[in-house]
Formats: structure tokens, C-alpha cells, sequence
């Protein structure tokens, strides 16, 4: 049996990881959008850092936002506990505290990809460069993921590191919708103009779902498709149906291995019942913001609840 602080460790690992790139997304589905706008591009930044959930600690070093405070906050300053650079230095930590429980394939693309970002994000990034950078963090996660996947083994090392890539990549995909509700939030007139269906079509981009969108739908981008592709979607890779069938999984084969059900199975299971009831519809006549707002809290209940049954000190 796994001991908790090693389990401990594998969850919050791949949390990090995924929190790097998710970090990246963000910023880019920001930069996309901004690039939409002729004028008052702060509301865009400003929408993805309250995502991200830095506001207030943003807030407290800068006073406006901008494409370079913004993306110097998220993706460079290690005082933001969920940069890009903060995220693979305690991702590579918990790794080193794991060390034995991973093959020397994954320790070496966690290891190369901290070089690799120390270097790339040690300076000031110019707005020119961003997009080259974002697309180079997301490689460089890649890289660490394709190395996890092609030489762990299926135990419950392997369990608990995917608890935490999916808790962390629904929270993502539910932070990249509500980005687009914010940006709405001051110019409601705009919903369904040519710009508008453009800033969709970012947040798709943003989530490198743009192209099998089109496969799917063969459709013009609707907000209510998109939505549909990214909530309830059982075989898009992001979506939050998809990693909470995931989450399920993993927690079912944990309970076979150690041949015990905790709360957190139950969590899981009442949140991914609530994505399997109704449609896209119920949920736009419900409200877009407070669906995903009601998520994100279950998720992060869910991810304390492994924690505590788990027994991760």
C-alpha cells in the first residue's frame, strides 16, 4: 500500500503539471480574445486573472491589467503560488519526493522541462513573443505527459497521478468557459455578432479543440455547442464529462486495490451525475456562470475530500 505522503506527492505532481500548461491556456484564450478588441482589452485581462483566481493577489501588485503585467504575473512570478514557473518548480519538487515511484523517463522530462522554462521565462516576455512562449510551455507539459504514459505502470502510483491531471483539468476547462462569461458581462449586445462568435472560437483554440470541434458540429461556432463540446462532451479530452469519467476510473480501481469506499467516491460520483442530467439547454436557462461557478466549488471539495481519505500528510 501507497503511503499517504508518497500518494500525496504523485496527486499534487501531476496537479502542478497540469496546472503549468492550464496556466498557458489561460493566458492564450486571454491574448486571442484581446486581440478581438480595438479598444479595452483590460476587461479581457482582467477576466482571465479573476479565472485564474489570482484577482486578489494581483490586485496587490498591480493596478491595471494589461497583456504584460498579466502574463508576467501568471506565467513568471514564483510569489503567484499558480504561475507557470511556480507550478514546475513544485511540480519537480514533489517529483524529487517521489523519485522512486517514477521511471527514469518521466524524473527526466520533469527535470528537462524546469531547465528548460527556468530559462525561457527568466526574463520580462515581450507581447510579440507570447504566443512562441505559450505554445513551448504546452510542449514542453506534452512532453512530460507522453513520457508518464508510455512507461508507468497501471498501479495506484499511476491512479493517484491521474486523480490529479483530471481534478485539475476540469477545474481548468470550467475557468476557460467562465473567462468568455466575463468578457460578455459589459457588452451583452454582442452575443451572437461576428465578434462574438470569434472569442468562442478562441476559448476552442485555447483548448486545442478548434479542429475536432468542426469534426463533431460542421457548424458555424454557437455558443451553446461550444458549450455542449466542452461540458458534456464524453470524448473530448478536456472536457468536464470526460475527466470526471476519468476521476471515477482511477477512484474505482483505488477502492479495488485497497478494497474500501470513501466519501470522495461518492463525491465524485453526485458531481459526475450532475453532468450526465439534462442538456446544454438546462443549463444556459439555469445560468452559464452559476453552473460553472457550482463545478469549480465541487471540484476543489472533491480534490480536499481525496486528500483527507487518502490521508495526504
Amino acid at each position: 500500500m501507497l503511503l499517504g505522503r508518497n500518494a500525496n506527492g504523485l496527486y499534487w505532481m501531476n496537479r502542478y503539471i497540469e496546472r503549468a500548461e492550464n496556466m498557458a491556456r489561460l493566458v492564450d484564450a486571454g491574448l486571442r480574445m484581446a486581440l478581438t478588441r480595438t479598444q479595452g482589452a483590460a476587461e479581457e485581462w482582467a477576466s482571465v486573472v479573476i479565472s485564474a483566481g489570482s484577482d486578489v493577489a494581483y490586485g496587490q501588485k498591480y493596478q491595471e491589467h494589461s497583456a504584460a503585467n498579466v502574463s508576467d504575473f501568471l506565467l513568471r512570478d514564483t510569489s503567484n503560488p499558480s504561475s507557470v514557473m511556480a507550478s514546475i518548480e513544485t511540480a519537480r519538487f514533489n517529483a524529487r519526493m517521489v523519485r522512486t515511484a517514477l521511471t527514469r523517463e518521466t524524473w527526466e522530462s520533469i527535470n528537462e522541462a524546469w531547465m528548460a522554462l527556468k530559462r525561457m521565462l527568466a526574463k520580462p516576455i515581450d507581447e510579440r513573443d507570447l504566443p512562441t512562449v505559450l505554445d513551448a510551455i504546452k510542449r514542453e507539459t506534452a512532453l512530460i505527459r507522453g513520457a508518464f504514459y508510455g512507461t508507468m505502470l497501471r498501479n495506484e502510483i499511476f491512479d493517484f497521478s491521474q486523480l490529479g491531471t483530471y481534478v485539475e483539468r476540469a477545474d481548468n476547462t470550467a475557468r476557460i468557459l467562465d473567462v468568455k462569461y466575463y468578457v460578455l458581462l459589459p457588452s451583452i449586445s454582442w452575443v451572437g455578432s461576428t465578434l462574438d462568435n470569434y472569442q468562442w472560437e478562441s476559448i476552442l483554440r485555447s483548448v486545442s479543440a478548434h479542429r475536432s470541434y468542426r469534426w463533431v458540429y460542421e457548424a458555424e461556432y454557437k455558443p451553446t455547442n461550444i458549450a455542449d463540446y466542452l461540458i458534456l462532451n464524453a470524448r473530448m479530452p478536456r472536457s468536464l464529462t470526460f475527466c470526471y469519467r476519468f476521476v471515477i476510473e482511477h477512484l474505482d480501481f483505488l477502492a479495488r486495490d485497497y478494497s474500501a469506499r470513501h466519501a470522495c467516491h461518492d463525491t465524485a460520483e453526485c458531481i459526475h451525475k450532475m453532468l450526465k442530467v439534462g442538456s446544454i439547454k438546462d443549463i444556459f436557462d439555469a445560468g452559464l456562470h452559476e453552473f460553472l461557478t457550482g463545478f469549480i466549488r465541487e471540484n476543489t471539495r472533491l480534490g480536499d475530500q481525496i486528500a483527507l481519505d487518502y490521508r495526504f500528510y
